[in-house]
């Protein structure tokens, strides 16, 4: 059995009953005494920590197919641009170099990184992103002026300087595909431009028509979201643009760094690709941070090190074991009255506290059509443990008719925070 890019989040059902395609593909293979390959120039961090155990193989391959070389890629501090007065998304580096491009008569891809867009509030001016002091993941911006953390349920008020620096360029990120077309076309006012995002493929084929067109060089410019840089071959793409990469950088997840250095190398490789040499820029307010600077040196292994210095110091996965319970139910105050309750009865199994229980909290979306939403977290390094703490859970939902108007859905270490 061989799945391609292992480390993709789709492969992990969120909806009922849940299951990820690479733990299914290995217990079948067990079944029928087969192999599973899984392949990947940016491995899952279980994948890799698998490796790292004993329990998979790792094999390697040192060269790029066709023997074409990596590409140059270059970080491009954000908050230098703002200091010399460019306020523009596009960087002068990037700019000089889409120029350069156009005038060769080759192809860019300009890549928006939106994973996470709806979450962390930053500075322009000095990068500081707002955390959860107790999580160590970014606050997400609420309406009615509120700060929250999506794990422990952690809030404070909305701010208007920056705690860092004093500065008022600090807030949410807002521009969108649309707008980097209308800049880009406004820039480069003979340039064939091309996008590639939600709207421009909700029609059939979209996908496939827009792909098509830019293969056959009908443009010089694609603009988009992840769909674009999600292993297409285009041999004459010789520079890639990667905006705001710090937006899967600061999502409200523990694995924002994974995702984003898994990101940002997935991009950078679509250039370079044919006879010509490649290059990649990637704009950032965190030039610093290990994910942005494996990614620039394509260094998997460093990145992973970094990463799993931080999963043992907070203790997520794959180092510790994750479950979440996300609960939904139309009443607030009874789902959470039983929310409680559940955490109550998780701490009475749990009497060595040999796990730690976070929350209950409001996910990001705390309501969807009338239906409110809760989630409760358990960690801890043994698995067996989470597995029989479920079990009793269950029971005790399944005798107590209180939880009769509710949903209570059980997943074991969960692609996404709720």
């Amino acid at each position: 059995i061989v799945i391609d890019e292992e480390h993709e989040t789709t492969y992990k059902s969120e909806q009922a009953p849940r299951f990820h395609a690479r733990e299914t593909a290995i217990e079948r293979a067990r079944i029928e005494g087969a192999s599973v390959v899984l392949g990947s120039a940016t491995p899952s961090l279980e994948s890799f920590y698998a490796c790292r155990c004993g329990r998979f193989q790792m094999l390697e391959l040192k060269k790029r197919a066709g023997m074409h070389e990596l590409p140059a890629v270059y970080v491009v501090d954000m908050r230098r641009e703002m200091q010399a007065g460019n306020r523009s998304i596009i960087s002068d580096r990037l700019r000089g170099l889409i120029e350069s491009r156009l005038d060769r008569g080759e192809q860019i891809m300009l890549f928006l990184n939106r994973r996470g867009y709806a979450g962390f509030v930053s500075c322009r001016a000095c990068g500081y992103v707002v955390k959860c002091p107790h999580c160590d993941v970014s606050l997400s911006a609420h309406r009615g002026g509120k700060l929250v953390c999506h794990y422990c349920g952690h809030e404070e008020p909305q701010v208007s300087r920056c705690p860092s620096c004093g500065s008022t360029y600090i807030g949410g990120f807002k521009a969108g595909t649309q707008q980097i077309e209308e800049l880009v076309m406004h820039q480069f006012p003979g340039a064939r431009v091309l996008r590639m995002d939600m709207d421009t493929t909700r029609t059939k084929d979209g996908h496939e028509k827009i792909l098509e067109a830019f293969a056959s060089e009908e443009a010089d410019i694609l603009i988009g979201t992840q769909m674009i840089v999600k292993g297409h071959d285009f041999p004459n793409v010789t520079l890639v643009g990667i905006l705001a990469a710090d937006m899967s950088l600061y999502s409200n997840d523990y694995r924002a760094g994974e995702r984003t250095f898994q990101l940002l190398t997935q991009a950078a490789g679509r250039a370079g690709r044919g006879k010509s040499g490649g290059e990649a820029v990637i704009q950032t307010y965190s030039p610093e941070h290990y994910s942005i600077e494996m990614a620039a040196l394509q260094d998997y292994e460093g990145f992973y090190e970094a990463e799993m210095a931080y999963r043992q110091l907070m203790g997520y996965p794959p180092v510790e074991q994750l479950l979440a319970i996300l609960m939904t139910g139309e009443q607030e105050e009874l789902l959470e009255t039983a929310a409680k309750y559940l955490k109550e009865f998780a701490l009475r199994i749990d009497r060595n506290r040999r796990l730690k229980i976070i929350g209950p909290a409001s996910p990001y979306v705390a309501k969807v059509s009338d239906v409110y939403r809760r989630v409760l977290y358990l960690k801890g390094s043994d698995h067996e443990m989470l597995i029989r703490v479920k079990n009793h859970m269950e029971q005790y939902i399944e005798i107590n008719k209180g939880f009769d108007t509710m949903r209570i859905q059980f997943d074991f270490n969960p692609m996404n925070v709720f």
